[in-house]
C-alpha cells in the first residue's frame, strides 16, 4: 500500500489542511483578540506547528515514492524562497516565540 492510500495519513492530511486554514483565517483578526484569546492563539499554532512537523516526518522516513516526491517539491518550493523545511520551522518558532513576548510585555 503507498503512503497516500493509507486512509489515516488521508485523513490526517485533511485535518491538518482544514485546521490550519481555520487559524490562518482566524489569525486575521490576532490584533482584536483580548490577551487570553492571543494567549489561545499562540497555544494553538505551537500545537499545529507540531503536528505538521510529525506529519512532515513520515514524509521524510517513508520509503514510498510519492511520499519522496512530495518531500522534494516542498524542498523545492522552500528553496525557491532560500530556506529549508527546518528553517521554516525554525522561523515559525521564532515568529511564536516574538508574539509571547509582546504579549508578556502588554501585561
Amino acid at each position: 500500500m503507498g503512503f497516500f492510500d493509507s486512509e489515516v495519513v488521508q485523513q490526517e492530511a485533511k485535518k491538518l489542511f482544514e485546521d490550519y486554514q481555520s487559524l490562518i483565517m482566524l489569525g486575521s483578526n490576532y490584533g482584536k483578540f483580548d490577551r487570553e484569546g492571543k494567549k489561545m492563539y499562540i497555544n494553538q499554532m505551537e500545537a499545529m506547528m507540531d503536528r505538521y512537523r510529525i506529519f512532515m516526518k513520515r514524509f521524510e522516513l517513508s520509503e514510498d515514492f510519492m511520499a519522496q516526491m512530495t518531500m522534494e517539491q516542498l524542498k523545492t518550493q522552500l528553496n525557491q524562497f532560500g530556506i529549508t523545511p527546518q528553517q521554516m520551522f525554525d522561523q515559525m518558532h521564532i515568529t511564536l516565540e516574538r508574539m509571547k513576548s509582546e504579549l508578556e510585555k502588554q501585561s
